[in-house]
């Protein structure tokens, strides 16, 4: 098993160690260190070619704030925190419908979205790539900027309307490392629980 290791605080540590002391207007680099300040990215760990987390997200949260049959506005919510320990960032997401009695309803891919932190506390946006398997159920979400370490993201899924019968219906989630042939963490499942309006 081999885990890349960054350079820069180590070579620089080396570098400075015996300029300690100097007026700052001394110390000038030469352009070759500059990439030595640069910060390293999150170095994943691999075997045999195999890119996995070393301390995988485990769980998936989903939230749902429109719960009755055939709403228009709602959004699922799916929420992953990320180990600072993971030594890999995330790099994509699957999610597949594994349960529920409606499997027609359909989604509007193009208003996918993602952003740090939890619903109705939401952070910066975060870039994402979707694409939904209508036959499968499953919609693969990629992030052309992995998402780091010990940070929580949520994805926001967008049905055009709700299912359009009242039932439990489970996502199951799995989790990708950024890396050559990436490893999937399965998070477990999603319910989500979809009711039919009281009628008086």
């Amino acid at each position: 098993m081999t885990r890349a290791l960054g350079r820069g605080a180590f070579a620089l540590g080396a570098l400075l160690g015996p300029l300690q002391g100097l007026s700052p207007g001394l110390l000038t680099l030469s352009p070759a260190l500059l990439p030595l300040l640069a910060p390293n990215p999150v170095a994943a760990m691999e075997l045999r070619g195999v890119t996995y987390f070393r301390r995988p997200p485990w769980k998936v949260d989903l939230i749902s704030y429109a719960t009755t049959v055939w709403e228009p506005l709602a959004e699922y919510y799916f929420t992953v925190e990320l180990d600072p320990g993971a030594d890999a960032a995330l790099g994509a997401l699957t999610i597949e419908q594994t349960r529920g009695v409606d499997r027609q309803f359909p989604f509007n891919v193009g208003a996918t979205r993602a952003f740090l932190g939890r619903p109705r506390h939401e952070g910066a946006a975060v870039p994402v790539e979707a694409s939904f398997d209508v036959d499968r159920r499953r919609f693969e979400l990629r992030f052309p900027e992995p998402v780091a370490p010990g940070t929580t993201v949520t994805v926001m899924l967008k049905p055009w309307n709700n299912p359009a019968f009242a039932d439990t219906y489970m996502f199951a989630v799995s989790a990708y490392p950024a890396g050559p042939n990436p490893s999937p963490a399965a998070l477990g499942y999603g319910t989500l629980r979809i009711y039919q309006p009281d009628r008086f």
